[in-house]
C-alpha cells in the first residue's frame, strides 16, 4: 500500500506529524510501504493464480486436485500423495483438461464426453467408443485408442475407469497407425 493510502487511515494528528520527510512517522510510513509492496502486487494479480492459462505450474497441480483430477497423477512416491505429483500428459495438456472440465463434467458418463476427455486429457485425436452390445456385451464399451496415445496407456485406462458410465465394463484396444499405411511392416 502507497504511503499516500495508509496516511488516510491514520488520525488527522498523525497525518500532520506526516509532513515532516525526516521524522520519524515518515520513516514508519516508508518501512510500512515496503512491507506492503510484495502483498501488493500478488493481490493486483491475483486472478492469475484461477487461470489454469496463467498459473504457476504447482498451482496449476493444486487446480488439478480441487476439481478431482489428482487421480490422474503420478506419484514419485509410487502411491497417490507420496512424493511428488506428474501429470503424465504434461503440464500444458492439464490446463486445457482444466479449462475444459465443467463443460466435460455436464455431459459425464456419455461417449461424446468420454471421448472428448481422452482427446483433451492426452493432447491425441482419433479415440473411438463403440457400444459393446452390437458384438453381444451389454453394459460394455470398446475403446479404440489412436497409436499415438499408446506411451499413455496407463492414463487412459485411469481415465476411463473414472469418467465412464458407471453401469459399463471397459476394453481397450489400440488402433493401428495410420502413418505407417496398410502395406507398411514395422
Amino acid at each position: 500500500m502507497e504511503r499516500a493510502r495508509i496516511l488516510r487511515y491514520l488520525p488527522e494528528n498523525y497525518q500532520l506529524a506526516a509532513v515532516d520527510p525526516g521524522g520519524v512517522l515518515a520513516a514508519m510510513l516508508g518501512v510500512m510501504e515496503g512491507m506492503h509492496a510484495p502483498v501488493d502486487r500478488l493481490l493486483r494479480s491475483i486472478d492469475s493464480y484461477f487461470d489454469p492459462f496463467r498459473a504457476p505450474e504447482p498451482f496449476v497441480l493444486l487446480q488439478a486436485s480441487w476439481l478431482g483430477l489428482d487421480r490422474y497423477f503420478d506419484w514419485s512416491g509410487g502411491s497417490p500423495g507420496v512424493g511428488d505429483a506428474r501429470y503424465p500428459a504434461g503440464t500444458d495438456q492439464l490446463r486445457l483438461l482444466i479449462a475444459e472440465f465443467p463443460h466435460l463434467v455436464r455431459s459425464r458418463g456419455t461417449h461424446r464426453s468420454l471421448t472428448r476427455f481422452l482427446e483433451v486429457a492426452t493432447g491425441v485425436h482419433g479415440f473411438v467408443i463403440e457400444d459393446g452390445a452390437a458384438a453381444g456385451l451389454a453394459f460394455h464399451i470398446l475403446v479404440h485408442v489412436p497409436a499415438a496415445a499408446t506411451p499413455l496407456l496407463d492414463l487412459v485406462d485411469r481415465i476411463i475407469a473414472g469418467e465412464r458410465p458407471a453401469h459399463a465394463t471397459w476394453e481397450i484396444r489400440t488402433l493401428p497407425d495410420a502413418s505407417r499405411g496398410p502395406n507398411k511392416k514395422e
